[in-house]
């Protein structure tokens, strides 16, 4: 059997549905290339064994996932990825990636732990995508 290449997690303290933290890890995953057209999802019981999180849960994510028409299931094989979000812009990830987390090694040093270090970055992100948009 194929093994998968993605392994969820859930925070519980996010105010996201555990479900939509699935979906939401699925299609993070498509977008930054780290799964792959043909790539397995994890079985509904490995990720309830996993997470200790109820079957529906899943399925309602995949089933979701499905209907996006990201994902296909493959009865008695799995749930296999049939696009991707990966778009040309894949190859700026690389030097974007070293740029925030020389930016992140910063914050560090200036005192802010993770919670601060999100919360700054989401309310830079909003705030910048709202200037955008005006």
């Amino acid at each position: 059997m194929e093994e998968s290449v993605i392994e969820f997690h859930l925070d519980a303290k996010s105010g996201v549905s555990p479900y939509l933290q699935l979906v939401q890890q699925v299609r993070h995953a498509l977008r930054l290339g780290l799964l792959r057209e043909g790539d397995r999802l994890p079985t509904v019981k490995e990720v309830v064994a996993q997470l200790a999180i109820n079957p529906n849960t899943v399925l309602k994510a995949y089933r979701e996932l499905e209907h996006e028409g990201l994902v296909a299931a493959r009865p008695g094989v799995g749930t296999f990825v049939t696009a991707t979000l990966a778009g040309t812009s894949l190859a700026a990830h690389g030097p974007l990636r070293l740029e925030l987390r020389r930016w992140l090694a910063k914050a560090r040093r200036a005192g802010l732990d993770d919670e601060s270090i999100e919360a700054l970055f989401t309310t830079t992100f909003r705030t910048a995508s709202q200037e955008d948009i005006a």
